[in-house]
């Protein structure tokens, strides 16, 4: 009886860490601190991203991100699919890993999957841009609250990226025209 509940346990604790091993950060790679996350709220746009399946094609790429009353976000990401012509969107929830003042959360698109959602550069003055990572270096964001960054910005990301280990060379651009 005693062996059974151990190999429980150890089941439950393995499932557990399946499903929420992949909201994590990068060695090496820290979130931003003093994150305001009603500041955050609002409509970002996609600059740049590494390539990956779940994006691959689609321009015109936003992120909406609404608070909720259980202190989560909504989150809905949308883009334009030249090759069909059409729109396509999908939802899903993020909640703060630790402090809500620190750029770290998790993300599930696919209950009960999570991914970490991990914000590393922040413009902390007007909140007009920021870096954004996934749980390893495959996964790189530069988002805007306007569809374009100067130059300068730019610049200043991507060098932040490169320092951090990331394949910058790899980052698309995205266009905005629909």
């Amino acid at each position: 009886m005693r062996d059974s509940n151990i190999i429980k346990s150890a089941i439950i604790v393995f499932i557990l860490f399946i499903l929420t091993g992949c909201a994590t950060i990068p060695s090496g790679v820290e979130a931003v601190m003093g994150f305001d996350v009603g500041r955050y709220e609002g409509r970002w746009y996609e600059v740049a991203r590494l390539d990956h399946s779940f994006e691959r094609g689609l321009s015109d790429v936003s992120a909406t991100y609404t608070l909720r009353g259980d202190g989560g976000i909504d989150v809905l990401n949308k883009g334009f699919d030249k090759r069909s012509g059409r729109w396509k969107e999908v939802r899903g929830r993020a909640y703060f890993l630790k402090d809500s003042t620190v750029g770290r959360l998790k993300v599930s698109f696919f209950w009960p999957f999570y991914g970490g959602y991990n914000v590393i550069s922040l413009d902390n003055e007007n909140y007009s841009y920021a870096l954004v990572c996934g749980p390893n270096r495959s996964y790189l964001w530069i988002l805007g609250r306007e569809k374009t960054l100067s130059g300068a910005v730019i610049d200043k990301l991507v060098k932040t990226s490169r320092d951090l280990g990331f394949n910058v060379e790899g980052l698309i651009f995205v266009e905005h025209d629909n």
